[in-house]
This record gives structure tokens, sequence and C-alpha cells, in this order.
């Protein structure tokens, strides 16, 4: 039995058919089948062009972006698969408001869906600054998918810990 801490919340049921996948060695296989590519949006410039899109596709009102970028300084375990900041600086008695978003570098190389989900979750900051029942809304407004791939992007993780790269 591993210790699944991506999987942390999920019904027991849940977890025994990961370790059923896990144990029958299935798991890359199941991801492979619904995900059987990686994305195409290597760069900081193409990865703030994506994000870019999508918020001005659901959320033309909300604050700008300054900065999306892929942070190989991203700690999955500790803190998150991405990162928003709002930074707020006054220069020469002017406030200056940043909003800056930091995906894990580990999404270089997953599927597509995976990376729009992560961006769908930092872009519904910009709203809805806590994981409140109006943030997942909103989540699942943009990306109707959203639970399954926050459950399958665990699952990515999961088979990265354990077997390393996928793709």
């Amino acid at each position: 039995m591993h210790e699944l801490k991506y999987m942390a919340g999920y019904p027991d049921q849940v977890i025994d058919q990961i370790e059923r996948l896990i144990a029958e060695e299935r798991l890359g296989a199941v991801l492979l089948g619904r995900y059987p590519s990686a994305h195409e949006i290597k760069t900081d410039k193409a990865l703030y062009d994506f994000s870019i899109q999508l918020k001005n596709q659901f959320l033309r009102k909300a604050p700008s972006l300054s900065k999306v970028v892929y942070d190989n300084k991203i700690n999955l375990t500790h803190q998150a698969l991405g990162l928003h900041s709002f930074v707020s600086r006054v220069q020469g008695g002017k406030l200056k408001a940043k909003n800056e978003i930091r995906i894990g570098a580990v999404f270089k190389t997953a599927p597509r869906a995976f990376l729009r989900m992560i961006v769908v979750h930092e872009l519904a900051h910009l709203k809805e600054k806590d994981h409140n029942k109006a943030f997942y809304n909103l989540c699942t407004h943009m990306e109707p998918a959203y639970p399954q791939l926050e459950l399958d992007v665990r699952l990515y993780l999961t088979y990265l810990e354990l077997f390393g790269a996928l793709y």
C-alpha cells in the first residue's frame, strides 16, 4: 500500500480503486487512455498567451495579469500546483498592483486539459480569494470537467511520484 498524499479527502472507495490500479500497474495506461499526449505550451510566453485567452473568454472584468510563468521552485507537496499573487507597490507616489500566476514546472509535460484546469483554478482566484462554493462554481463555469480533471491531476501526480515521467 502506498501513501497517496495527493488523494487526501477522497472517499475510501476511490482510494481502493487507485490502490488497485497501482498494484496492477495500470494507472499509467488509464491516464494515457484518457490523455494520450502532452500539450505544446512550453514557454512562459505561450503560457501567458494561453492564460490571457482563458481570462478574456471568462473573466473580462477581472483585474489584469502582469505575469504568468512556469516555476521550478513550486514544491507540490507543501504548496500547490500553481500560485497566484497580488503584489502592491508604491512607486513615485502611485500605487501599482500586479497579479501574477505561477504554474508548477511539472505541468510543462502534462496533458493540455491538466494545464487548463490549473490555469482556470488560478484565474478563479482573481475573483474569489478563498476555496469556497462560489470559487468552485466559477472553476466549473470556466471548465465544466473541473472536478474530474482535479481528480485526474492528482492521479497524474501520484503516477509521477511512484513511477516517473509518463510523457
